[in-house]
């Protein structure tokens, strides 16, 4: 469920691939501040006379910057009429009961009946535009450029790398192609593992909206991932394909 940090309080699960890469990147800031300490102690408390450098460019970041924005724009005009469909029902992010939600099983609500495949149970192999809302109508995370004033989708979720358990259980019959709201208990969202919504064990809202994971969309949406992932390590002064090998 993810770019724009993929949620404000983290998103649905990271994929193996990402959490090595966030490790790596601690690792390497770690190691980044032993060595500017051990630097400091070493030239007598003083500050270095050279500056550090943050192992890219300004001019790389600037290319990635680009390449990003090229990708997004290409990603954003594919996904134009899957986005005109979805849009429209943004207005059911409404505040709900969150006692009422935490209390029963995973619920879902069918807004329009998809025609395509009928996604089963531990079937991964489709995308998905979403929002996710709190309790309060906060939300949290979506596909949309801006949550409140939408223009464009900015990112469709490959089902593949793994989201929480009610989202998994509440897609279940679910046709590509439609749009369904889906009411997740805490305890089959984050539970105690992690705070989101203000608090731990917090119902979650999604509204979904599942599509083929097919060509166009399917190489739009993984070389914006691509392009995403270059530009953040950037900014963490690590070329991303260096550390790829490639």
């Amino acid at each position: 469920m993810w770019y724009n940090v993929f949620m404000e309080e983290k998103e649905l699960k990271t994929s193996p691939k990402q959490r090595f890469f966030i490790i790596l990147i601690a690792v390497i800031m770690l190691g980044s501040i032993i060595a500017s300490y051990a630097a400091i102690i070493m030239n007598g408390g003083g500050a270095s006379s050279s500056s550090s450098s943050s192992g890219i460019s300004e001019e790389k970041i600037i290319e990635y910057e680009q390449a990003y924005n090229t990708e997004l724009a290409e990603f954003s005009e594919v996904a134009k009429s899957d986005f005109d469909k979805f849009v429209q029902y943004k207005s059911r992010v409404k505040a709900y009961n969150e006692a009422s939600a935490n209390a029963g099983s995973v619920a879902t609500n069918d807004l329009v009946l998809g025609s395509g495949r009928e996604l089963t149970d531990g079937d991964t192999n489709y995308l998905a535009y979403y929002i996710g809302w709190c309790a309060d109508e906060t939300v949290f995370d979506s596909s949309f450029d801006d949550a409140a004033n939408p223009t464009v989708f900015t990112k469709a979720l490959d089902a593949s790398l793994g989201m929480i358990e009610g989202w998994n259980l509440g897609v279940v019959g679910m046709k590509l192609g439609g749009v369904r709201e889906i009411t997740i208990p805490g305890e089959l969202a984050y539970g105690e593992q992690m705070e989101i919504c203000g608090g731990y064990s917090k119902p979650l809202k999604f509204l979904i909206m599942a599509v083929a994971n097919e060509d166009p969309l399917k190489t739009a949406a993984s070389e914006l991932d691509e392009t995403y992932m270059r530009l953040q390590y950037a900014y963490y002064g690590i070329d991303y394909d260096e550390v790829l090998g490639s």
